[in-house]
């Protein structure tokens, strides 16, 4: 068979409409109101996979779903000893979530391989497209389950995490096809590459006016709970000054996050944001003062050092913010904490190095999001493209790319793989 074709501007290899058609097909795919939702291990997201499976074996692929209920179509390529180059990411999604998060990525590894084959290419190395189990939160309290399975990072005890009527994870895997009790800490060896293609999720290619971004680092996570305790009082008969108003220190502990957040931010020493995205009220009741708040805050930085100062600002000043309001921080805990994932720069350089052969213009950008990536990056080399997404949005109903916009990204990958197939 030939060689991979080397694609020019305006002669790429992938087919737009095929591409096009496969995402809107699978949009279609979704629980009845809430447009547009496949939930990890729900009957509708075994529905996606089922049209997947089929458009994989349609492509030429052999299918399998693996002991940790990744779905994966394999072409197999000239040389059994090269190894495996893979694409990947993910077809659930979140409530009500959108038609492009994740899935574009899978369509688009699909579209690669088809392209493979209207041009007459068997690769030398053996390619296989995978669609990681549970990136997104699952109802079990993890995320990217698949991919932490398939890189030695899904631990025995987290099998046991219990979800919706008190299933185990390890029943819900094997429900998807996986067969937990032969998941080991071991990981794949034979993988010599991984690419995700993602929308951007954020404005900054859109605002730049830009094909792709080339992502270079993904942001470390934490996430801290913090308990603010104050006294419960009758809010008709208890003075202004005479009150432990918890809700009040609380406030002033979210005002101290943003601001703190921003200085970070605006010190132009990496990517750093911030967010308090779960309040619990207690007694949460009209007329009884707060006693209890409890908040969780999800921090994202680029890099350790900016996360460490915020973790010290958290443990030393944030204290004093509600003490002024006459309550305290009874309690902070981590409860998760990630660090930030470098890209191959080898891979990146092919990346810009085949944008720049096929006009696409690009840039350099750190993903604020996490991804199935960040563990493919910890057993091989990884590199992931982004896709402008309109206005920014996503994880919504209105998440949208254009047709040309993940045409091209999907190109990206095309040459890429060709660049990599060759070493």
């Amino acid at each position: 068979m030939d060689s991979f074709p080397l694609l020019a501007k305006g002669n790429k290899a992938v087919n737009q409409d095929r591409l096009w058609d496969d995402l809107m097909a699978l949009g279609n795919i979704t629980e009845p109101g809430m447009p547009y939702t496949r939930r990890s291990f729900s009957e509708m997201f075994l529905k996606g996979r089922d049209y997947l499976r089929h458009a994989f074996e349609k492509a030429g692929m052999t299918t399998n779903v693996d002991e940790n209920g990744n779905l994966i179509g394999r072409l197999e390529g000239t040389d059994p000893d090269a190894g495996v180059l893979m694409i990947g990411s993910h077809s659930d999604t979140v409530p009500s979530g959108g038609r492009f998060d994740g899935v574009a990525g899978v369509v688009a590894g699909l579209e690669v391989v088809r392209a493979l084959y209207d041009a007459g290419v068997t690769p030398r190395h053996t390619i296989e497209i995978v669609d990681c189990l549970a990136e997104e939160m699952s109802e079990f309290g993890l995320s990217c389950v698949g991919s932490r399975g398939m890189t030695g990072h899904l631990q025995p005890a987290m099998l046991d995490y219990t979800g919706p009527k008190d299933e185990s994870l390890r029943s819900a895997i094997t429900r998807m096809g996986g067969d937990p009790d032969v998941i080991s800490q071991e990981t794949r060896d034979d993988i010599k590459g991984y690419l995700e293609l993602h929308i951007e999720q954020g404005r900054v290619l859109e605002s730049e006016e830009l094909d792709v971004g080339i992502v270079t680092t993904i942001v470390g996570i934490t996430r801290i709970e913090i308990i603010v305790t104050g006294l419960p009082d009758h809010a008709g008969t208890t003075p202004m000054h005479l009150r432990k108003d918890a809700l009040s220190g609380a406030i002033e502990v979210v005002a101290g996050i943003r601001d703190k957040a921003k200085e970070l931010s605006d010190a132009g020493e990496g990517y750093f944001v911030a967010t308090t995205g779960e309040f619990y009220l207690e007694p949460n009741a009209a007329n009884v003062v707060p006693s209890q708040v409890k908040l969780v805050i999800d921090t994202r930085a680029q890099t350790r050092e900016l996360m460490e100062t915020f973790l010290t600002f958290v443990r030393e000043e944030m204290p004093a913010l509600a003490m002024a309001q006459g309550v305290e921080v009874s309690e902070t805990k981590i409860l998760s904490d990630s660090l930030h994932t470098e890209c191959d720069e080898g891979l990146g350089n092919l990346l810009l190095e085949a944008a720049n052969e096929l006009g696409l213009t690009s840039k350099k950008m750190t993903s604020g999001a996490g991804h199935d990536a960040v563990f493919f990056s910890r057993i091989a080399p990884t590199a992931m493209v982004f896709v402008p997404c309109r206005g920014g949005r996503s994880h919504c109903p209105e998440e949208w790319s254009e047709p040309a916009q993940l045409a091209a990204g999907t190109a990206l990958l095309f040459e890429t793989l060709r660049k990599m197939d060759a070493r």
